[in-house]
Protein backbone atom coordinates (compact mmCIF):
# COMPACT_ATOMS: atom_id res chain seq x y z
CA UNK A 1 0.00 0.00 0.00
CA UNK A 2 1.27 3.46 -0.88
CA UNK A 3 1.54 6.05 1.89
CA UNK A 4 0.59 9.64 1.10
CA UNK A 5 0.56 12.45 3.66
CA UNK A 6 -2.49 14.71 3.90
CA UNK A 7 -1.19 18.16 4.84
CA UNK A 8 0.01 21.53 3.58
CA UNK A 9 2.74 21.88 6.23
CA UNK A 10 6.10 21.69 4.48
CA UNK A 11 7.95 20.64 7.63
CA UNK A 12 5.56 17.71 8.13
CA UNK A 13 6.02 16.65 4.51
CA UNK A 14 9.80 16.82 4.84
CA UNK A 15 9.79 14.81 8.07
CA UNK A 16 7.57 12.14 6.51
CA UNK A 17 9.69 12.06 3.35
CA UNK A 18 12.86 11.64 5.43
CA UNK A 19 11.59 8.26 6.65
CA UNK A 20 12.01 7.05 3.07
CA UNK A 21 8.56 5.46 2.76
CA UNK A 22 6.43 8.42 1.63
CA UNK A 23 4.89 7.96 -1.81
CA UNK A 24 3.01 11.23 -2.30
CA UNK A 25 0.96 14.10 -0.90
CA UNK A 26 -2.66 15.18 -0.90
CA UNK A 27 -3.42 18.77 -0.06
CA UNK A 28 -5.86 21.56 -0.90
CA UNK A 29 -6.45 25.28 -0.38
CA UNK A 30 -8.36 24.61 2.86
CA UNK A 31 -5.29 22.95 4.38
CA UNK A 32 -3.13 25.74 3.01
CA UNK A 33 -5.33 28.43 4.57
CA UNK A 34 -4.71 26.80 7.96
CA UNK A 35 -1.00 27.52 7.59
CA UNK A 36 -1.47 31.04 6.22
CA UNK A 37 -1.13 30.30 2.49
CA UNK A 38 -3.72 32.50 0.79
CA UNK A 39 -4.17 33.97 -2.66
CA UNK A 40 -3.91 32.15 -5.97
CA UNK A 41 -0.24 32.86 -6.66
CA UNK A 42 0.78 31.81 -3.14
CA UNK A 43 -1.23 28.60 -3.46
CA UNK A 44 0.34 27.69 -6.80
CA UNK A 45 3.83 28.38 -5.44
CA UNK A 46 3.08 26.22 -2.40
CA UNK A 47 2.10 23.33 -4.65
CA UNK A 48 5.45 23.74 -6.42
CA UNK A 49 7.30 23.78 -3.11
CA UNK A 50 5.57 20.55 -2.10
CA UNK A 51 6.48 18.89 -5.41
CA UNK A 52 10.13 19.63 -4.71
CA UNK A 53 10.00 17.72 -1.43
CA UNK A 54 8.53 14.41 -2.56
CA UNK A 55 9.32 11.88 -5.30
CA UNK A 56 5.69 10.89 -5.94
CA UNK A 57 2.35 12.37 -6.89
CA UNK A 58 0.90 15.54 -5.38
CA UNK A 59 -2.88 15.97 -5.51
CA UNK A 60 -3.84 19.61 -6.10
CA UNK A 61 -7.51 20.55 -5.89
CA UNK A 62 -9.65 22.73 -8.14
CA UNK A 63 -11.97 25.30 -6.56
CA UNK A 64 -14.44 25.77 -9.41
CA UNK A 65 -17.62 23.70 -9.58
CA UNK A 66 -18.45 24.29 -13.27
CA UNK A 67 -16.87 22.39 -16.16
CA UNK A 68 -15.15 25.35 -17.80
CA UNK A 69 -13.75 26.63 -14.53
CA UNK A 70 -12.47 23.21 -13.50
CA UNK A 71 -10.80 22.68 -16.86
CA UNK A 72 -9.07 26.07 -16.69
CA UNK A 73 -7.81 25.42 -13.17
CA UNK A 74 -6.79 21.87 -14.02
CA UNK A 75 -4.57 23.04 -16.87
CA UNK A 76 -3.04 25.66 -14.59
CA UNK A 77 -2.34 23.10 -11.88
CA UNK A 78 -1.02 20.43 -14.24
CA UNK A 79 1.47 22.93 -15.65
CA UNK A 80 3.12 23.39 -12.24
CA UNK A 81 4.95 20.07 -12.21
CA UNK A 82 4.63 16.60 -13.82
CA UNK A 83 3.91 15.16 -10.34
CA UNK A 84 0.63 17.06 -10.05
CA UNK A 85 -2.60 15.04 -10.03
CA UNK A 86 -5.66 17.27 -10.34
CA UNK A 87 -8.20 16.68 -7.60
CA UNK A 88 -11.80 17.08 -8.79
CA UNK A 89 -15.01 16.74 -6.73
CA UNK A 90 -17.57 14.07 -7.56
CA UNK A 91 -20.26 16.19 -9.18
CA UNK A 92 -21.72 16.06 -12.69
CA UNK A 93 -19.38 18.66 -14.16
CA UNK A 94 -16.54 17.10 -12.20
CA UNK A 95 -17.06 13.75 -13.94
CA UNK A 96 -17.18 15.54 -17.30
CA UNK A 97 -13.91 17.26 -16.43
CA UNK A 98 -12.29 13.99 -15.36
CA UNK A 99 -13.21 12.42 -18.71
CA UNK A 100 -11.91 15.41 -20.68
CA UNK A 101 -8.68 15.62 -18.66
CA UNK A 102 -8.13 11.88 -18.95
CA UNK A 103 -8.49 12.15 -22.73
CA UNK A 104 -5.76 14.83 -22.63
CA UNK A 105 -3.47 12.64 -20.54
CA UNK A 106 -3.86 14.70 -17.36
CA UNK A 107 -4.16 12.55 -14.25
CA UNK A 108 -7.02 13.14 -11.80
CA UNK A 109 -8.11 12.26 -8.29
CA UNK A 110 -11.88 12.18 -7.81
CA UNK A 111 -12.59 13.34 -4.27
CA UNK A 112 -15.59 13.29 -1.92
CA UNK A 113 -16.54 9.68 -2.64
CA UNK A 114 -19.04 8.21 -0.17
CA UNK A 115 -20.69 5.28 -1.96
CA UNK A 116 -19.53 2.61 -4.42
CA UNK A 117 -21.27 3.80 -7.58
CA UNK A 118 -19.71 7.24 -7.27
CA UNK A 119 -16.30 5.57 -7.44
CA UNK A 120 -17.35 3.34 -10.34
CA UNK A 121 -18.56 6.34 -12.35
CA UNK A 122 -15.30 8.20 -11.67
CA UNK A 123 -13.28 5.14 -12.69
CA UNK A 124 -15.27 4.78 -15.91
CA UNK A 125 -14.56 8.45 -16.65
CA UNK A 126 -10.84 7.74 -16.36
CA UNK A 127 -9.89 8.97 -12.88
CA UNK A 128 -6.39 7.97 -11.83
CA UNK A 129 -7.54 7.81 -8.20
CA UNK A 130 -10.80 7.81 -6.30
CA UNK A 131 -10.82 9.14 -2.73
CA UNK A 132 -13.41 7.55 -0.42
CA UNK A 133 -13.68 9.46 2.88
CA UNK A 134 -13.93 6.77 5.53
CA UNK A 135 -13.67 8.94 8.65
CA UNK A 136 -16.55 11.15 7.59
CA UNK A 137 -18.70 8.05 7.05
CA UNK A 138 -17.79 6.82 10.52
CA UNK A 139 -18.87 10.23 11.84
CA UNK A 140 -22.44 9.58 10.68
CA UNK A 141 -22.56 6.06 12.16
CA UNK A 142 -21.77 4.34 8.86
CA UNK A 143 -19.00 1.75 8.44
CA UNK A 144 -16.47 3.63 6.34
CA UNK A 145 -14.26 0.58 5.91
CA UNK A 146 -17.10 -1.37 4.32
CA UNK A 147 -16.93 1.10 1.45
CA UNK A 148 -13.26 0.23 0.95
CA UNK A 149 -14.01 -3.49 1.01
CA UNK A 150 -16.80 -3.00 -1.52
CA UNK A 151 -14.60 -0.92 -3.82
CA UNK A 152 -11.67 -3.32 -3.83
CA UNK A 153 -14.03 -6.14 -4.81
CA UNK A 154 -15.82 -4.14 -7.51
CA UNK A 155 -12.63 -2.74 -9.01
CA UNK A 156 -11.13 -6.24 -9.12
CA UNK A 157 -14.27 -7.61 -10.78
CA UNK A 158 -13.98 -5.13 -13.65
CA UNK A 159 -10.21 -4.70 -13.73
CA UNK A 160 -10.40 -0.93 -13.24
CA UNK A 161 -6.94 0.66 -13.36
CA UNK A 162 -8.09 3.48 -11.08
CA UNK A 163 -6.41 3.34 -7.66
CA UNK A 164 -8.41 3.46 -4.43
CA UNK A 165 -6.99 6.23 -2.26
CA UNK A 166 -8.34 5.96 1.29
CA UNK A 167 -8.94 9.44 2.72
CA UNK A 168 -10.21 10.92 6.00
CA UNK A 169 -7.99 8.50 7.94
CA UNK A 170 -8.39 9.13 11.67
CA UNK A 171 -6.25 6.48 13.42
CA UNK A 172 -3.87 3.55 12.83
CA UNK A 173 -6.65 0.93 12.73
CA UNK A 174 -8.06 2.66 9.65
CA UNK A 175 -4.67 1.95 8.06
CA UNK A 176 -4.69 -1.70 9.12
CA UNK A 177 -8.19 -2.30 7.79
CA UNK A 178 -7.45 -0.44 4.55
CA UNK A 179 -4.38 -2.60 3.98
CA UNK A 180 -6.33 -5.80 4.76
CA UNK A 181 -9.01 -4.76 2.29
CA UNK A 182 -6.41 -4.23 -0.45
CA UNK A 183 -6.61 -0.45 -0.90
CA UNK A 184 -3.90 0.89 -3.17
CA UNK A 185 -3.16 4.11 -1.26
CA UNK A 186 -3.95 5.77 2.06
CA UNK A 187 -3.46 9.47 2.68
CA UNK A 188 -2.63 10.11 6.30
CA UNK A 189 -2.36 13.15 8.59
CA UNK A 190 1.11 13.56 10.08
CA UNK A 191 -0.20 12.81 13.58
CA UNK A 192 -1.41 9.39 12.42
CA UNK A 193 1.91 8.70 10.68
CA UNK A 194 3.65 9.30 14.01
CA UNK A 195 1.20 6.94 15.76
CA UNK A 196 2.13 4.16 13.31
CA UNK A 197 5.62 4.12 14.83
CA UNK A 198 4.45 3.65 18.40
CA UNK A 199 3.68 0.55 20.43
CA UNK A 200 4.18 0.21 24.19
CA UNK A 201 5.96 -3.13 23.81
CA UNK A 202 8.40 -1.61 21.33
CA UNK A 203 9.12 1.21 23.78
CA UNK A 204 9.50 -1.08 26.79
CA UNK A 205 11.56 -3.57 24.80
CA UNK A 206 13.98 -0.87 23.69
CA UNK A 207 14.22 0.51 27.23
CA UNK A 208 15.05 -2.97 28.59
CA UNK A 209 17.60 -3.62 25.86
CA UNK A 210 19.42 -0.36 26.60
CA UNK A 211 19.28 -0.99 30.34
CA UNK A 212 20.73 -4.49 29.86
CA UNK A 213 23.48 -3.05 27.68
CA UNK A 214 24.36 -0.43 30.26
CA UNK A 215 24.48 -3.08 32.96
CA UNK A 216 26.81 -5.21 30.86
CA UNK A 217 29.33 -2.37 30.64
CA UNK A 218 29.80 -2.08 34.40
Amino acid sequence: MKFFIDTAVLNEIKKAADYGVLDGVTTNPSLMAKVGIKGREAILKHYKDICELVPGNVSAEVISTDFEGMMKEAHELAAIDPKIVVKVPFIGDGVKAIKALSDEGIRTNCTLIFQPMQAVIAAKAGASYVSPFIGRLDDIATDGMQLIRDLTLIFKNYNFQTEILVASVRHPMHMVEAAKAGAHVATIPFAVIEQLFKHPLTDSGLTKFLADYEASQK
